[in-house]
Parts: C-alpha cells; sequence; structure tokens
C-alpha cells in the first residue's frame, strides 16, 4: 500500500501513539523506532518539555502506548543515559538529570573588564543598569545568573531552621481540629497573634495586644496597605529616607502621588529637612537605617517624636533591628509613640522572604480601615504557616535560631570588612555595627559610574546593587553589598573581583 495514501484510521491500526510528548510511531521511519525515540527524547530535554528532575513513563507503560517492543524503549532510554541526559533510580524510574548547555560566549579575563560606557545588549543581564530602575528590575536581577551574589537584604537561607520548622509543623498537625482548615480570620490567626505581641514585647519593646497585630505577607504588603488606605483618608504623599530603600519608594509610590525625599546624615534623618517638605507622613528605619546603616540619634528621635505629635504620621519600617553585632538594642518608636506610628515587621530577614509573613500595628483610626483594605486584598494569610510560626515563637525556636545567625553573620561581616580593606582600600564602609549589608562610597574623582561598576561585575559573575538605586539627592557613589548569605570565601572572591575592575574603571 502507498503509505501516503494511508487514512489516519489505516494508520491507528498499525501505529502506536502516547500522549506523552504527543509521540506517533507513524512518524518514525521504518526499522528506526529506537534511534527515532531518542532523538524525540533529546529535543523535548534540550527545548525544556522534559525539564531536569522530570520522571519518564515507565518502559513497559510507554512501550505499550506506542505498541512496540519493551526492547525499544530501553533502548532509547539506554542511548540517553550514555549522554548522561537521563539516570536510572531504582522504583524511582528513569529521570531526566542533564540537559544540553546553552551556547556561552567567551570568558572575559576579569582583570580586564569592558571599557566604561559599554552599551550592553539588551539580552545581557548587566543592560539591568543601563536606565533607572523599575519595579521589573529587582525580578530581573535576581534571576540573573551570577556565581557571587552579594545582593543586601538576604539573609542566610542556608541556615533555615527545617527541623525545628518540620516539628513545629508535625505538632501543629497533631492539634489542628478540622474546622481550623476553613477560611480564618483576615487579621491572622489568634495564636500568631498572641506570639507576635509576645514576641514585640520581649525584642522591641513594644507593648501591644494580640487584637492590635495585623498578619500581612511580609512589610511589602504592610507599605501596600498603608498606601491605599493613607490615600484613601487624603495624605497622597509620604515622605521617605534618601538614601533610602528603592523597593519601599516603589511600593509607596504605586499608591501615592509623591515620596519626597529628605536627607539622612551620620544621625539619621533630618526634622528640619522632613518638616521643610511640609508631607504629612514619612517612613523611617530607626533602628537600622537602609541602606547607610545609622541608628536614628536621640536627638532626632525627639524632633521626630515632636513632629509627629504636632499631627505627623510615622511609619516605622523595622526590617532587620534584632541583627545587631556591636551595639545595643535600640527600642522601637512605636514602643514610645503608638498612636502616631504605624509599625511593620516580618520575618523575612530572621528566617525566609518565601514565607511571606510580617505583622502591622497601626493606630486606631486607620485600624479599620486597614483591615479591610486587608479582607479584600486575600481574605487573610495562609493558616498553616502562621501556627507553625508561632509554635516557633513561642517554643523559644526562633530566640535560638537569631542566635545563630548572629555568630555567622557577623563571621561574615568580618570577611567583607577584612576583604575591603585588601582590595577596595580607598572605599568607606559604612554601617557595620547591624544587619545585613554594608554600604560603600568611594572617593572623589571616580571615573566611573557606580551603575557602570555594578554592570561590570554583574557581566564577571557577581552581583552587587548601586548606591544611586537608593538616592535621589546628590551622594557620593558607592554600593550597597549584602554578606549574609555568602560564605567567607566567596564574600572575598566577590570583594577581590570588584577591586580589579574598580582599578581598570575608577
Amino acid at each position: 500500500m502507498n503509505r501516503s495514501n494511508e487514512s489516519a484510521v489505516d494508520r491507528s491500526k498499525r501505529a502506536g501513539a502516547s500522549d506523552f510528548l504527543q509521540l506517533d510511531t507513524a512518524d518514525a521511519p521504518p526499522g528506526g523506532l529506537a534511534d527515532w525515540l531518542a532523538r524525540r527524547l533529546r529535543e523535548a530535554i534540550a527545548d525544556g518539555r522534559l525539564p531536569v528532575g522530570t520522571r519518564l513513563p515507565a518502559g513497559r507503560v510507554l512501550a505499550g502506548e506506542l505498541r512496540v517492543s519493551r526492547g525499544v524503549v530501553t533502548d532509547a532510554y539506554r542511548r540517553l543515559a550514555e549522554e548522561g541526559q537521563v539516570a536510572g533510580r531504582g522504583r524511582g524510574g528513569t529521570v531526566v538529570v542533564g540537559a544540553p548547555a546553552p551556547p556561552r560566549p567567551a570568558p572575559t579575563d576579569a582583570a580586564d573588564p569592558p571599557p566604561p560606557g559599554r552599551s550592553w545588549h539588551p539580552g545581557e543581564p548587566a543592560a539591568l543598569f543601563d536606565a533607572d530602575p523599575v519595579p521589573e528590575t529587582f525580578d530581573a536581577l535576581r534571576a540573573a545568573p551570577a556565581r557571587i551574589d552579594l545582593s543586601p537584604g538576604v539573609p542566610d537561607l542556608a541556615a533555615f531552621p527545617r527541623a525545628a520548622w518540620l516539628r513545629a509543623e508535625r505538632a501543629v498537625l497533631d492539634d489542628l481540629r478540622p474546622r481550623d482548615l476553613g477560611y480564618g480570620d483576615p487579621c491572622g490567626t489568634p495564636a500568631l497573634r498572641r506570639a507576635v505581641a509576645h514576641w514585640l514585647a520581649r525584642n522591641r519593646g513594644i507593648r501591644a495586644d494580640p487584637d492590635e497585630v495585623l498578619i500581612v505577607a511580609g512589610t511589602a504588603q504592610a507599605l501596600g496597605l498603608l498606601g491605599q488606605v493613607l490615600g484613601g483618608s487624603g495624605i497622597t504623599e509620604i515622605a521617605v529616607e534618601d538614601p533610602g530603600s528603592l523597593g519601599t519608594r516603589q511600593h509607596l509610590g504605586h499608591w501615592l502621588t509623591a515620596t519626597p525625599p529628605v536627607p539622612v546624615d551620620a544621625e539619621g534623618l533630618r526634622v528640619d529637612a522632613l518638616r521643610a517638605t511640609g508631607a504629612p507622613a514619612v517612613v523611617v528605619t530607626p533602628a537600622h537605617q537602609y541602606p547607610t546603616g545609622v541608628v536614628l540619634g536621640g536627638g532626632r528621635r525627639r524632633e521626630l517624636i515632636r513632629w509627629a505629635g504636632e499631627g505627623g504620621l510615622v511609619v516605622e519600617d523595622d526590617y532587620d533591628a534584632e541583627h545587631r553585632y556591636d551595639r545595643p538594642p535600640v527600642p522601637a518608636l512605636r514602643a514610645v509613640l503608638p498612636d502616631r506610628v504605624c509599625y511593620a515587621g516580618s520575618v523575612s530577614k530572621l528566617l525566609a522572604p518565601a514565607l511571606r509573613t510580617g505583622w502591622l500595628l497601626v493606630p486606631p483610626r486607620y485600624r479599620e480601615a486597614v483591615v479591610a483594605a486587608k479582607r479584600f486584598a486575600d481574605l487573610g494569610n495562609a493558616v498553616l504557616p502562621q501556627l507553625v510560626l508561632a509554635r516557633l515563637m513561642d517554643s523559644g525556636e526562633l530566640e535560638r535560631h537569631l542566635r545563630l545567625l548572629r555568630r555567622r553573620h557577623r563571621r561574615r561581616r568580618d570577611a567583607m570588612i577584612a576583604a575591603i580593606g585588601a582590595h577596595l582600600p580607598g572605599a568607606v564602609v559604612h554601617g557595620a555595627a547591624a544587619g545585613l549589608h554594608l554600604m560603600l562610597t568611594f572617593p572623589a574623582g571616580l571615573r566611573c559610574s557606580d551603575t557602570e561598576l555594578a554592570a561590570a561585575a554583574l557581566a564577571h559573575g557577581v552581583k552587587v546593587q548601586p548606591l544611586s538605586w537608593h538616592a535621589r539627592l546628590p551622594h557620593p557613589p558607592g554600593l550597597v553589598l549584602g554578606y549574609a548569605a555568602g560564605a567567607p570565601g566567596g564574600i572575598e572572591d566577590g570583594i577581590a573581583v570588584l577591586g580589579r575592575l574598580l582599578r581598570r574603571m575608577g
């Protein structure tokens, strides 16, 4: 019979087909079934339809669907195993373990970086620094590949207390009642709100009733809820520290019309400059200013409290106040001025940003509107993680974890400071006494911008953030470097790359 004239019904009687990759043996050349099947599998691995970790169908199952002998499938799997693309895992079946590497450009010597002012190709990660950052820039930078990641704001994720979390989760599930799996309170579970109130009393000097605590999806959502509510109440602008967190500015700017900058000096936020803006509200990071690391001085705290007492509203972002090494703790502003301070904190820097769990305390006049905004945003955070976190807080496990982190972070901070002294002798280090990052500033006369330096660093496998991203007022060029998530050896290597680049470019 002329094969080209066969009907689909005729072919279906002779050939086999499978939903898996839409395989149809009618497409295979005569006598080449195993070669055809191996080629189709190889193509699917290469183009991502079968990513690493995918379990392939059992040989007998696929053979039955394709109406071929089991030996055809076994031979195809064997060929891919010899190429290192799949591996047999016993009862775990045959699993994709490798994919063909995409072509890569020839590496460039780290000691010979591209010249300043290079026009980066839009497809290159370093092109992220070509223009002013937008909200999507952070997403793209997080996804950009890098051999050494010195991004600020990332805790030691490898230290996540998996065993303690698992024990707490099992205990929670043992005690869980069926009704606990229903919709929860949009304000958060009573257990976590009570645990947070106790945590804040012990660690931040804040006296709060559990009913005052609102559980949110991290500080980012806290800022978003406040932006909505304040905008609805007629507050259309909120002042921000400068330099200050670009992310904070972006979240607030999504809801409010203006975020006027207020300069920060060695004593923290300049309250005289805040008054000059005329803004009715301000966001501050008084315990550890981002990114400079300064603590709001006693005189400035009193000035800010007077400003708030005259009708101003303070939003206190307490994002990493627990991470301190060489100085005593600083009480939260909320502890002394509860009626004029909105307080936001989270476990993103204590445990992991992926948990998306934080808390928000607001003055009574805003509470009803903030709760309503939270309800219509998501009906409340997921209940199970809240109960697990409450158990970790109540049992003392979170304090034990914090003590472990402080020791690890201190060693890594010290490694970064030593590396800066060795490889960047002209740089000035700021904010070393606490936090998860350092701010560097460079002397006048630098021939390249900090964005050009950050772009060159990323092109050479080191991820950093330029200080200019976080400053709108005139400020020396610099970098913001995170040390919490990197091993000391990697930190030293990354700073060494920056030193070589700066000698060539600066």
